[in-house]
């Protein structure tokens, strides 16, 4: 029989997300700040669409967005199989998919100058705005942004995993343990309608929000009784506390994940029939764009 953990032997929750947050949020704001910089310059007549940087701007996004097509062709002809692993496919599919769309906006400086050039603007946001919404499903079903596609079979275990630890871990267990049945109780439930599914779909997270706050209520007192028993320093005190709500959100984030789970599998599927005609109806737009700008 394995010894039973000692709370020093509880894993930290896993760092990825919280990276991928980080790099998400300063990607956005380097976005940000670039379009912000090209709509300054433009408006102050630094460039114009028919200008040589303005041209070449435009260009570069065009074939951009045009190269955005490698990725759904890397899946799904045979002879691409060996080129090169679908993660990196996938990788520049998300990076051309946002630079491309930045570099034909400061091309257009922001405005509408004819019919075919508003309707290949109108195609380009369409599937950037769809890309940042499947960016946002396929975190959900992924292990990371990059990663393998997760299962429910896998959530579920390692959602056992972190309850036996929890339970067998931290000595303040005993006190949180109404709040987290509870809330098992709540993600594992499978014979719920489909309205009572979509609902909970939509509220678990913040049920997982209300037992965290319920599970530090009764951490703090426990662990201070704990504390004072054995002497501990008060330093000794706030780690244990800090190891005990780590594992505790660790437990909730799995819980939540597992719960949505089916529902951001149906939506990513769903959302995947529409982006698919969404990239190849811009491929067209951008294709009569160059060449009616080239033509007259």
């Amino acid at each position: 029989m394995s010894a039973v953990p000692s709370p020093h032997a509880i894993p930290a929750p896993r760092g990825g997300g919280a990276r991928d947050g980080r790099g998400a949020l300063l990607w956005t704001l380097a976005c940000v700040v670039l379009l912000l910089a090209g709509w300054r310059l433009s408006a102050l007549g630094f460039y114009s669409p028919g200008s040589d940087a303005g041209y070449y701007m435009g260009l570069a996004g065009a074939l951009m967005m045009l190269a955005l097509l490698g990725y759904p062709l890397r899946k799904r002809l045979r002879f691409l199989e060996h080129a090169g692993a679908l993660k990196w496919w996938f990788r520049t599919h998300m990076i051309l998919g946002i630079a491309g769309p930045m570099l034909v906006l400061l091309h257009s400086t922001f405005r509408i100058g004819s019919v075919n050039a508003g309707v290949a603007l109108f195609c380009m946001l369409l599937v950037a705005g769809s890309g940042i919404i499947g960016r946002f499903l396929y975190a959900r079903i992924h292990k990371g942004l990059y990663g393998s596609q997760s299962s429910l079979a896998d959530l579920r275990a390692e959602l056992d995993r972190l309850a036996a630890e929890i339970h067998s871990g931290l000595e303040a267990a005993a006190a949180i343990a109404v709040p987290l049945d509870r809330f098992a109780a709540r993600v594992q439930s499978h014979d719920a309608g489909a309205l009572r599914r979509a609902w909970e779909f939509a509220t678990v997270g913040w049920h997982a929000r209300r037992t965290l706050r319920a599970c530090k209520e009764r951490l703090k007192p426990a662990l201070r009784e704990r504390a004072r028993k054995e002497r501990w320093p008060r330093e000794k005190l706030r780690r244990r506390y800090a190891e005990s709500v780590a594992s505790v959100r660790s437990y909730l984030e799995c819980g939540r994940r597992a719960a949505q789970f089916r529902g951001y599998e149906r939506l990513f599927a769903l959302w995947h029939v529409a982006h698919v005609p969404f990239v190849y109806m811009l491929a067209a737009s951008a294709v009569v764009h160059v060449v009616a700008v080239h033509m007259y």
